[in-house]
């Protein structure tokens, strides 16, 4: 299938690693022209130079400034991919003000100046797409990850809002929610999860398949092939849409 993305300007966030690296390879196959950010610059560069016509620049979304000084280096954005890393792991019981705090400038705030800072020249030229890469918590809150389920929440409203009010300018709006795919996220949690049972990260990647139907965890190169076709021509009439790739895991249509 032909996305209809050669050409286009696609800025992903956070794509120095994980999800937001596969979805980074997965535009540039397609022909977009990528801008792959992070605060790790010199892996942004080096990812870049092994994708056709992309840019590898150093970003720190979090810092003052950070969402606009990316926005002016990637030049007019046709496709903005809103991603980040997830807060630290607790519980709602033991979460405090400043962690509140945190989520909302970790999760939401970047990711609402980013889209302010792109959508005028999308609705300009009357084509663009902002997928966030988010979380099956979205759907189905997870256990012991109260900030991002309550940060992650108010970015899917405030991009769900969004979308209805954008979709007849050409521009769509979409989530897609990972469940356990296999990246340096996932492993991390399984290991903090291994802690607090007090067994193995083997036994606790154990149970996480366990749970899955697909019997296994995602690769991110399957998660990325999702994010390309949200991002792509044939997905135009795709939006306001939270779509999870997880394998089966959240037992909810």
């Amino acid at each position: 299938m032909n996305l209809g993305l050669s050409g286009r300007t696609a800025l992903v966030c956070a794509s120095t690693g994980g999800l937001g690296e596969a979805t980074a390879r997965a535009l540039a196959a397609e022909g977009a022209k990528v801008i792959v950010s992070g605060r790790r610059g010199d892996r942004a560069r080096r990812i870049a130079s092994e994708l056709p016509g992309a840019m590898g620049v150093e970003a720190d979304l979090l810092a003052d400034g950070g969402p606009e000084s990316l926005a002016a280096t990637a030049g007019d954005i046709d496709i903005l991919v809103l991603n980040g890393p997830g807060p630290k792991p607790g519980t709602a019981a033991g979460t405090t003000a400043d962690d509140v705090s945190a989520a909302v400038d970790t999760l939401v705030r970047p990711q609402q100046r980013l889209v302010s800072l792109a959508l005028p020249g999308m609705r300009a030229r009357g084509w663009g797409r902002i997928l966030a890469i988010g979380s099956s918590g979205v759907v189905s809150p997870l256990p012991n990850l109260a900030m991002s389920n309550l940060g992650r929440a108010a970015l899917a409203g405030y991009l769900k809002t969004l979308a209805a009010e954008v979709a007849a300018d050409g521009v769509t709006v979409n989530l897609l929610l990972p469940g356990r795919i296999a990246t340096e996220r996932v492993a991390a949690l399984d290991a903090a999860a291994a802690e607090r049972a007090g067994t193995s990260v083997a036994e606790a990647e154990r149970r996480s398949r366990e749970a899955i139907p697909a019997g296994r965890y995602g690769r991110p190169d399957e998660f990325g092939a999702v994010a390309a076709f949200l991002c792509g021509e044939p997905a135009a009439y795709v939006t306001g849409v939270a779509l999870r790739c997880d394998g089966g895991l959240v037992r909810t249509l």
